[in-house]
């Protein structure tokens, strides 16, 4: 046989070779896709089932009998340990302190009240990762996210009796709130709207997501499927955005001063409604751009729950926020909240969220004062 033909053969030979190791390979490739997608798939539904089992077998949703009123707090809210709640601008005793003024000025009855349950582990795992929940088991790490240095140094067993108790306590609030407005047509936690915090990390005194955890449990256990949260905290809510991104059953209206923390890029590209405000922001302004927001929610979604983050950091002269509303402009504020809730005949939950003033416990119990006698609320109990 000629040299060349020789060399044809042994080049179509292994050319064949070539052609049949590499469709060896693509076959190979495919079978090994095929089963890391299978395992995946399998995988997320053995991560729902567990999510499931979780929230139906919590304990959070307990009965409430019908002479409570839809006010949910428990003295030990509030963080009071060696003088460290002095440390952050943050009044960590601010929750008391509205009960307080509105079972002294009468219009609340405290054995009227309803005492919340804690969040447990359990709960706590629907929405958050074991990693981000074994790592509030290292001080430094919770000092970081409640921008209280001194916390480091505490032995643990105190940070987590001490600061984060009183956190999944008010959790377990926000999460019996849901239940209890669906019940009621609203409820107020004198606590939570831990905003900043998402499944996997936590900052700006949020250790926990109780937010996104009450709107999963109001999924399973209230079998409702669009919540629209109106988050009015002077920052913005990136927490609960990071949590839902994307997920076309939650509804986020967040109107926030842009020009302080968190200037988180990435959560904001998940707000579905961003109404930014600038530092300075007087009351009259800030009121005239909810009206608007308001309408504009009220064309794009309908939901079958409110969740109502009302933070108070938006107060003239507070320390963080940055805006100019006037106390009045708070009372009014929330009182458009509920109007276009109620309006609707949409159940409401409203939790306190942000406010680094002490003067932010009597606007808040002003403006619930404000809700009970426009017909908004009824505080008298049964």
């Amino acid at each position: 046989m000629p040299v060349y033909q020789m060399q044809r053969l042994l080049l179509s030979s292994h050319s064949k070779d070539r052609r049949i190791y590499s469709e060896s390979l693509h076959q190979r490739s495919l079978a090994m896709s095929s089963s890391s997608s299978s395992s995946s798939s399998a995988a997320q539904t053995d991560a729902e089932t567990l999510r499931l089992k979780r929230i139906n077998s919590s304990k959070l949703y307990l009965h409430v009998i019908p002479s409570k009123v839809p006010i949910i707090y428990s003295s030990y809210y509030d963080i009071s340990f060696l003088g460290i709640e002095k440390l952050h601008p943050f009044d960590s005793s601010k929750w008391g302190r509205i009960c307080r003024f509105l079972i002294s000025e009468g219009y609340l009855d405290k054995n009227s009240i309803v005492e919340p349950l804690e969040a447990t582990t359990d709960d706590l795992l629907v929405v958050h990762t074991e990693a981000y929940l074994n790592s509030l088991k290292n001080s430094v790490n919770v000092a970081m996210i409640t921008e209280v240095p001194p916390i480091a140094i505490l032995p643990n067993c105190l940070v987590q009796t001490k600061v984060l108790y009183p956190l999944r306590r008010q959790v377990g609030g926000t999460i019996l709130a849901a239940k209890l407005a669906k019940d009621r047509g609203w409820a107020f936690n004198v606590g939570g709207g831990f905003h900043h915090c998402c499944s996997g990390r936590g900052g700006g005194f949020c250790a926990f997501a109780d937010i996104s955890l009450c709107i999963h449990f109001a999924f399973v256990r209230l079998n409702i499927s669009r919540v629209m949260i109106v988050d009015l905290d002077a920052h913005q809510g990136n927490g609960h955005e990071m949590d839902f991104a994307d997920d076309g059953r939650v509804y986020i209206l967040d109107m926030y001063n842009h020009e302080i923390y968190p200037f988180d890029m990435t959560a904001r590209s998940y707000i579905k409604q961003k109404v930014e405000v600038a530092t300075g922001t007087t009351t009259d302004e800030y009121l005239k751009e909810l009206d608007k927001a308001l309408e504009v929610a009220r064309g794009n979604f309908a939901p079958e729950l409110v969740v109502y983050n009302a933070g108070t950091d938006i107060l003239d002269g507070d320390p963080l926020g940055g805006l100019k509303v006037s106390p009045d402009g708070v009372v009014q504020r929330d009182e458009k909240v509920f109007r276009f809730a109620r309006e609707g005949n949409i159940p409401l939950v409203m939790v306190a969220s942000g406010g680094y003033m002490k003067t932010s416990a009597r606007v808040i119990a002003d403006s619930i004062i404000n809700l009970s006698k426009k017909g908004l609320i009824d505080i008298a109990g049964r």
